[in-house]
């Protein structure tokens, strides 16, 4: 297995990783809350919900890390 196949494989991943990811995470206020019927709009996160939020952060960025290193390695 290549160099290149193996980054072309954790690209995929990574993308459908953080596609279930994003959609796995709950919005911080509800409609209401933004034309002023909620008190808070800013909430901190806690638990389950922070290590949902910082695996996404980490998904994410091995998937750029991956594209940058697709488009720097000559074909």
């Amino acid at each position: 297995m290549s160099f290149v196949s193996i980054l072309d494989t954790t690209i995929i991943i990574t993308a459908i990783l953080s596609i279930l990811l994003i959609l796995l995470q709950q919005r911080g206020a509800s409609l209401g809350a933004g034309f002023g019927a909620s008190g808070e709009l800013y909430t901190e996160r806690r638990g389950l919900e922070k290590s949902l939020f910082i695996t996404t952060i980490v998904v994410i960025t091995i998937f750029v890390l991956s594209i940058l290193g697709i488009l720097l390695i000559p074909a």
